[in-house]
Order: C-alpha cells, then sequence, then structure tokens
C-alpha cells in the first residue's frame, strides 16, 4: 500500500470532505481516505498496481479540490479615496459609498455573564483578580 497526503485548499467545510471520500472510493485501488477540512489535507492510502498517483491527482483536480481558492481583488483601482495609488484590496474600498466618513468598522462588545450558556467540560465561570473562588 501507498500512502499520499495533498493539501486540498478548496476542501474547507466538512460537505467538501463527504464530496473527496466519495470522489477517490470511486476510484478502484483506493482502499482508505482521511480528509480534514481543517487541515485542509487528505491522507490517501492505495493500491499502487491498481490506480496512479495521476488518477487521484487529475479527479480532485477536475472536481476543483486542488489549487488556489479564488480571492478577489480590485483590478489596480486605488483605494478608495486614496491618491497614492497603492492598490491593496480592502472591503472598506468596495463598500465606499456606503461607509461613514469612508470608513468600514466593526465593533461588539460582549458582558460579563458570570457562566457559559451550556456547559461545557473543563469551563468554570471566570473571575476577577480581586475575586476569591
Amino acid at each position: 500500500m501507498t500512502v499520499l497526503t495533498l493539501e486540498l485548499p478548496a476542501m474547507y467545510g466538512d460537505h467538501h470532505v463527504v464530496e473527496v471520500k466519495r470522489l477517490l472510493m470511486d476510484l478502484d485501488g483506493v482502499e482508505e481516505v482521511y480528509a480534514s477540512s481543517g487541515f485542509r489535507a487528505a491522507e490517501i492510502t492505495y493500491n499502487s498496481k491498481k490506480v496512479k498517483k495521476a488518477d487521484i491527482t487529475s479527479t480532485l483536480e477536475k472536481a476543483g479540490y486542488i489549487g488556489e481558492l479564488p480571492i478577489p481583488v480590485e483590478a489596480g483601482e486605488p483605494l478608495y479615496g486614496r491618491k497614492n495609488g497603492d492598490s491593496t484590496y480592502r472591503h472598506t474600498a468596495a463598500l465606499g459609498e456606503m461607509a461613514t466618513a469612508n470608513e468600514v468598522s466593526f465593533t461588539q462588545e460582549v458582558n460579563y455573564g458570570g457562566r457559559p450558556l451550556w456547559p461545557c467540560p473543563g469551563m468554570k465561570p471566570v473571575t476577577g483578580m480581586d475575586e476569591e473562588g
């Protein structure tokens, strides 16, 4: 048996893991597939006499799992409101008309509740430095 480990950048969810396993297990000679969306990688155990590495990679490539994820960029457009010619992509540039004072910002304040919302193993209420627990 031969073990092949591949990076799969487009396998970013559990539904992709299921599909990758299905695609590979349909190939004659693939014995076992361990795929992780968290690591975006798959470890394939296969019989090299029945299936070739090129067949495995071409199957995943045709399905779109090998290769970089398409990331949106502004095609050379300068940042919104800037005259320096910097062409770095920013969501504030894409959403400039909706922003207040040409800026989009996000903030969240979370009030201390004293305990988790549900039981979590190993998690207890946080106490301050001046409290005794």
